[in-house]
């Protein structure tokens, strides 16, 4: 999409599928990226990506119920998207939560474009699929090291090597592959560092093909994605941005929180995943961080590392509260440039100014 006659950015490929502008939307849980948004961006030649966690109304549903309600919610939003666009369309898999398997199988099954999986090492992604399945399958990492542990894995169980790998920084929003007090402590290693040795450890990885290299955390404009190209990027994730669009799948209340917030709303929690995560501070917020949490207990037990008995707070609960709008009960997700959204905008508008902003760095008049 571009309504200049040359293409402003390259153009990302992955195997067969050619996506311009070279960027996907990031898969936002719980039920904040589903099909109206994923389809609005795959309508602009983006990739459209559709978070699979607890997309089901599990909290209606007995316990027993849990995997197969999100397993037939997941199937029913691929089918939505592709009823309202005929581009690409993607689904985010956390390897963290205990419904995987399911999660995995419904994508494959629905024929899905690509899966893109992290919160945790998806080692065993590639077992799931058949011979002459056209899913992409990609790893989200943080580090080149994570990369190099994957490639190894895939190639000596399944001969496989990831069709594309997101390389996520600690910009990004919501949970966070670092350690808390290195998030804090600002020790991380910055994106930029973290691409340049992901994109040579692909090289290495598959010299006459290198895997293409997704760079994703805290980009916010055309700008920031001409950066990360120049490094060695073949693409880059974005999130956030497609937060405070008309098309975004979630309750005005939760846009309003990116329009209403500063710098300084932003902070580090401890989820019960066992991982920091990027929020906006509110009153929600400030009680998780004193300790005093109404909801103690949880039922559904959708995480892997999850004991119902010991969470302060049921972090799948609190994620749905948020998108519903009911944010004395939750909290947003955000990256750490969620402050600088300042307008609710369609995203056919978003992307065409993100070219816009790269053409002005790259031909500076």
């Amino acid at each position: 999409m571009t309504t200049k006659e040359h293409k402003v950015l390259p153009t990302l490929r992955i195997g067969e599928l050619e996506i311009y502008p070279p960027i996907i939307q990031g898969g936002m849980g719980v039920r904040v990226s589903r099909a109206g948004l994923a389809s609005a961006v795959a309508n602009t030649g983006c990739v459209g990506v559709i978070a699979s966690v607890c997309l089901g109304e599990f909290e209606h549903v007995p316990t027993n119920r849990f995997v197969e309600v999100n397993y037939q919610a997941l199937r029913d939003e691929i089918r939505k998207a592709r009823k309202l666009s005929n581009g690409i369309i993607g689904v985010n898999i956390m390897v963290a939560i205990t419904n995987y398997d399911s999660l995995v199988t419904a994508s494959l099954e629905e024929g899905i474009d690509m899966i893109i999986s992290g919160a945790g090492l998806p080692l065993e992604l590639p077992k799931y699929a058949t011979k002459g399945q056209k899913t992409k399958l990609i790893p989200i990492v943080s580090s080149a090291r994570a990369f190099n542990i994957i490639v190894q894995r895939w190639l000596g169980r399944y001969n496989r090597l990831p069709d594309a790998v997101v390389v996520e920084g600690p910009l990004a929003g919501g949970h966070l592959g670092f350690a808390f007090d290195d998030i804090i402590s600002g020790k991380t290693p910055t994106l930029e560092e973290i691409i340049v040795e992901v994109v040579a450890a692909a090289k290495t990885a598959s010299p006459d093909n290198p895997i293409p290299v997704i760079a994703a955390g805290g980009i916010f404009d055309g700008g920031d994605i001409v950066k990360f190209i120049n490094l060695g990027a073949s693409g880059v994730q974005m999130a956030t941005r497609f937060v405070c669009t008309d098309e975004c799948d979630v309750d005005d209340k939760f846009k309003q929180m990116y329009l209403k917030s500063t710098k300084d709303d932003i902070t580090i929690v401890k989820s019960p995943v066992g991982m920091p995560g990027r929020v906006f501070r509110n009153e929600f917020v400030d009680k998780v961080q004193h300790g005093d949490t109404t909801e103690k207990y949880c039922t559904f037990k959708c995480l892997k590392t999850c004991n119902p008995k010991a969470i302060p707070y049921c972090i799948a609960k609190v994620l749905t509260n948020a998108a519903a709008g009911n944010l004395d009960a939750g909290f947003v997700f955000t990256g750490a440039n969620g402050w600088r959204c300042n307008e609710i905008i369609p995203v056919k508008t978003l992307v065409q100014r993100l070219i816009d902003e790269a053409d002005v760095v790259l031909n500076p008049r």
